[in-house]
């Protein structure tokens, strides 16, 4: 009758076992490589876990748990590209770091200095130009300290947030480069009506007067397809009763400064009313959008050659960064390899 008696006991002994030993290798498959427990078990005859002294207190257990994104080891030994790689990404993100916040004072600046920041006129800050140097510079401040501050703490997150900064940089510039270039007929008709718009609007916004003073000035023109086009401002108009009546803005004159150092706002004034001939001495005859279609015909190697060192600066950039990371992450590897040999 005993015989019966001890089989059934040895079995539930041997199920027991086998079931502490099922839970450890269960509990060891689940836990990551980098989130392990190390346990370190010794077992009686009678299947219950013993301690290194042998007494039934159960398993030893040497946590070596490692938080890679919230404590990840930093100057890791990289190999000499990597490290490369390191101080270039470093470098240049902070230089650019730099002219980004260089323009987003300017942007800053020009919304303090025409208090577009006020609470009566922060409805119209959408339509402001100076909007654009804000949004442009904080976007690059943004990325380029990504990439420096990863960089100098060899932070993979950081890493990853610059690379992919970077590449929906690219993919938006040369989608925008197909759309210009399948569209270029259609931006010219809508920058001729924006331009028109401006002339209509000169005194009335002081942004869109100094645009059109920088365009007419910097491409020697005036108006949008002749000097004539300013017959249509409310105030240069013949029949407008003020000072400005038959005249154009000083910007449109071939020497606004007279030969002097102060701007002769009055140079243009008269010259609607006299002959082409007459002007041609005194004012730009030729529109802005003719001689800006001029321009970029003749600055079409230069335009194009700027374009493709944006796009390499940017693609060597990426992969700086994509080489640091496979750098770093080779690093890891070593360093953890080490840690588990010697655990």
């Amino acid at each position: 009758m005993k015989k019966p008696i001890t089989i059934v006991n040895s079995f539930l002994k041997y199920l027991h076992f086998q079931n502490i030993k099922m839970g450890e290798d269960e509990m060891k498959t689940l836990l990551s490589k980098n989130d392990q427990l190390d346990i370190h078990c010794s077992y009686n005859v009678q299947g219950t876990p013993l301690s290194p002294k042998g007494k039934e207190s159960g398993c030893s257990w040497n946590q070596t748990r490692q938080w890679h994104l919230l404590h990840q080891p930093s100057h890791l030994p990289l190999d000499s590209f990597s490290y490369c790689a390191k101080c270039l990404t470093f470098v240049w993100n902070t230089a650019f770091s730099i002219i980004g916040l260089f323009i987003l004072a300017i942007g800053i600046w020009g919304l303090s200095e025409k208090e577009s920041l006020e609470s009566e006129r922060i409805a119209y800050l959408g339509s402001d130009p100076m909007l654009f140097f804000v949004l442009v510079g904080l976007v690059a401040t943004s990325i380029s300290l990504l990439g420096c501050t990863g960089a100098l703490f060899e932070n993979t997150f950081l890493l990853k947030l610059f690379t992919g900064g970077i590449t929906t940089f690219v993919i938006l510039e040369v989608l925008s480069g197909i759309v210009l270039f399948s569209l270029r007929h259609h931006i010219k008709a809508s920058l001729q009506n924006s331009l028109m718009v401006a002339v209509l609007h000169y005194q009335d916004d002081p942004d869109l007067q100094f645009i059109m003073d920088e365009i007419q000035a910097g491409l020697q023109c005036c108006g949008v397809e002749s000097y004539l086009d300013w017959k249509t401002n409310l105030y240069f108009n013949c029949s407008s009763p003020g000072v400005q009546a038959c005249g154009v803005p000083a910007s449109c004159c071939l020497d606004p400064l007279e030969n002097g150092t102060i701007l002769n706002s009055q140079c243009g004034f008269g010259t609607l009313g006299l002959e082409e001939f007459v002007v041609q001495s005194t004012i730009y005859l030729g529109g802005c959008v003719p001689q800006l279609s001029r321009w970029l015909n003749s600055h079409t190697g230069t335009i194009s050659l700027f374009a493709i060192v944006l796009i390499v600066i940017e693609v060597g950039s990426l992969f700086l960064a994509t080489k640091l990371l496979a750098g770093i992450a080779s690093a890891l590897t070593h360093h953890y390899s080490g840690k588990e040999g010697v655990y």
